[in-house]
């Protein structure tokens, strides 16, 4: 009997400052891909924009778990997408949106896109999965 391989799109709602659901879903998605499982696309939503944050500093004895999940989608290759309304609302932008509100700087991963609503009905559509996380 052979093993089901399903194709996983990650919801990420929770900061990782407020919860273990963000640690919980990056440990579900490495689990993933051991077990030979795929990924379409993780999206970040509402406070889960956080874990995009390149500015995020943790105390040594921490896991930093903005940069473990940036650290993991770029050794992946995985495409992971920040919700665009929400993550200005949290003050996190890249260059694109530095520019257009006048900022001096970007934090948002560089690795990860910035994205609307559309690319997560994209990813359930393309996906056999949804797991959210928050």
């Amino acid at each position: 009997i052979g093993c089901l391989i399903v194709k996983f799109s990650l919801l990420i709602t929770a900061a990782p400052q407020n919860s273990e659901a963000a640690a919980t879903a990056l440990r579900f998605a490495q689990a993933s891909l051991q077990s030979g499982h795929s990924i379409y696309r993780i999206f970040f939503f509402r406070d889960g924009v956080h874990n995009t944050n390149t500015y995020s500093v943790f105390p040594q004895d921490e896991v930093n778990i903005p940069a473990a999940w940036q650290q993991f989608c770029r050794e992946q290759q995985l495409d992971a997408v920040t919700c665009i309304s929400a993550a200005i609302k949290r003050g996190i932008i890249d260059h694109t949106e530095s520019q257009r509100w006048q900022r001096s700087g970007a934090n948002a991963a560089s690795d990860m896109a910035i994205g609307d609503l559309g690319l997560l009905t994209e990813a359930i559509i393309h996906s056999d999965r949804l797991v959210t996380f928050g």
